[in-house]
């Protein structure tokens, strides 16, 4: 009897993030799960699916620096969080829960 193999295609976010609305809510749900690997990582899938290479030069981050910050493992500094978050066209604010 032959053996069945499965192939699978890649799965990539930030493939999904097709507009502003798309962004928001992922951004939004990641946001709530009080996970900040969790919010880096999602934030480094909407840089890829904005144009990381554009991102860099506006943020003058190289854009290894970028993909490694924007990981979920990587550490950013709030500062670098900030700088990626406004060259997105994101503002960043705290509410009350």
């Amino acid at each position: 009897m032959a053996k069945k193999t499965e192939t699978f295609t890649r799965y990539d976010t930030a493939d999904y993030l097709e507009s502003e609305e798309d962004i928001a809510a992922y951004l939004s749900a990641c946001a709530e799960e009080d996970d900040p690997a969790l919010f880096l990582a999602a934030l480094g899938d909407i840089a890829r699916a904005r144009n990381i290479t554009q991102l860099a030069a506006q943020t003058g981050m190289s854009r290894m620096g970028l993909y490694k910050a924007l990981s979920g493992t990587g550490n950013p500094s709030f500062a670098t969080v900030s700088k990626v978050a406004h060259a997105l066209g994101l503002k960043i604010t705290l509410a009350t829960t």
